[in-house]
């Protein structure tokens, strides 16, 4: 894939990523800011990669540690108690699910900011 594709499946991977946290965070606190949604999932990747990259060699925990930090970055970013923010994170990954099982006919098989989405096609 070139450049330029990869570029623009990235953003369309965080525009549907921000779009399964707008979704949970609307359902949970009754926040409607998709700009702050897509923020939140720019950041949680980030967070999330960093502390995979980190700790994915610590046994049993090293892959739990990653998604701790990705729902302190919704808990901190929404304000939320650590339960909504678990909430948060739940529905966004099942939003994410849903909403890429209908678009690998367009090219994108990715959530960027949400963990463990993949679409249907690439399973």
């Amino acid at each position: 894939m070139s450049l330029i594709g990869s570029a623009v499946t990235f953003v369309v991977g965080l525009l549907v990523g921000g779009l399964a946290i707008f979704i949970a965070a609307t359902v949970v606190t009754g926040t409607r800011d998709y700009s702050h949604a897509v923020f939140t999932a720019l950041v949680g990747a980030v967070v999330w990669g960093l502390a995979a990259f980190f700790l994915s060699w610590v046994p049993l925990i090293g892959d739990f540690i990653p998604l701790l930090a990705w729902i302190w970055v919704i808990r901190a970013r929404y304000g939320a108690s650590w339960v909504h923010a678990g909430i948060i994170g739940f529905i966004a990954w099942a939003s994410a699910v849903l909403v890429l099982a209908v678009l690998p006919f367009a090219g994108v098989t990715d959530a960027v900011g949400v963990p463990f989405v993949r679409s249907l096609g690439a399973v």
